[in-house]
């Protein structure tokens, strides 16, 4: 368990769990509020086609579980936690587009 507590950076088994909680809701969220945007601008893939509808669905899905994550989080107590993750990946984005 101590090895599973280091890869998440947590002190607890008690927060270990929430962070997994929060995890999974936010991703099962970010899915259903991905399939409700959609859906409200009539985007399905008998309209589109089913590529472009995948490359939208997904789009839409990483800035909205982004949202989510931290809206979750803090509603589990463990905005400090998921803000420094938050913070991590704009890095890493950012270092992705520096490159180019």
């Amino acid at each position: 368990m101590e090895k599973i507590r280091n890869f998440f950076r947590v002190q607890t088994n008690y927060q270990l769990f929430i962070v997994n909680l929060v995890f999974a809701l936010t991703g099962t969220s970010s899915l259903f509020f991905a399939d409700y945007i959609l859906e409200v601008f009539y985007i399905n893939a008998d309209t589109i086609g089913s590529t472009s509808y995948w490359i939208i669905r997904i789009i839409l899905i990483l800035p909205i579980y982004q949202i989510l994550l931290i809206i979750v989080g803090t509603l589990f107590g463990e905005f400090s936690y998921f803000w420094e993750m938050e913070k991590k990946t704009f890095r890493k984005i950012n270092l992705i587009f520096k490159k180019k």
